[in-house]
């Protein structure tokens, strides 16, 4: 569906939506790349990306050190056969960004949907951001999305993220292309997340 348009069983949206109890929300901005720049960020010259398409453990702490400042929350949804299920696909590569034998980032490109590639996930343990070491992540992410026959590669992040995701994926040559209201229950009240993770978003 066009941003630009709205079904008609789809109301206004008011100046401000009021959220019950227990319930968070984000506005998504979704962004797209419909073939590589011409200046892609270098590969790393510091780590080395490890496929853990069946290391589920080893999937589960890192992204739960990687998105639990954030709220990611979505993977903690899932059932170990569910998520097995996903990262174990033969069209979705999940990666561990590895430094000095530690896992410092995680990066998984979805193909599943034909002729495009969906950034699921790219983000850095709390240590290592502010190196640079996000370009070399979103690097990577172009030259593999766009190694196999596609037409685009997109994304979407949200405000819950860190505040400069959005200019920062722009710099690295994605666009703008929708927005989105996202409302669902708060992870930490439900036992999917730590109460204290996020603690600059308050829990009502």
């Amino acid at each position: 569906m066009s941003p630009r348009s709205r079904p008609e069983s789809q109301p206004e949206v008011p100046g401000f939506l009021e959220l019950p109890p227990g319930k968070i929300a984000a506005v998504a901005t979704y962004l797209e790349m419909k073939q590589p720049p011409r200046e892609v960020p270098p590969r790393s010259q510091l780590g080395a990306f490890q496929r853990i398409a069946r290391d589920l453990p080893r999937y589960r702490r890192l992204f739960a050190e990687v998105g639990q400042p954030w709220l990611w929350f979505s993977r903690a949804l899932l059932s170990d056969a569910q998520l097995g299920k996903i990262i174990a696909h033969p069209d979705v590569e999940a990666f561990a960004f590895v430094i000095g034998g530690a896992d410092a980032g995680i990066l998984e490109l979805d193909f599943r949907k034909p002729g495009e590639c969906e950034l699921a996930f790219l983000g850095l343990v709390p240590g290592a951001v502010g190196r640079g070491l996000g370009r070399e992540l979103a690097g990577e992410a172009i030259r593999r999305a766009f190694a196999r026959p596609i037409s685009r590669l997109w994304l979407h992040t949200c405000t819950l993220d860190h505040p400069a995701a959005v200019r920062f994926y722009r710099s690295v040559g994605f666009s703008p292309y929708r927005r989105a209201l996202e409302v669902a229950d708060d992870p930490r009240l439900t036992g999917r997340l730590p109460r204290g993770a996020a603690p600059e978003i308050p829990i009502i």
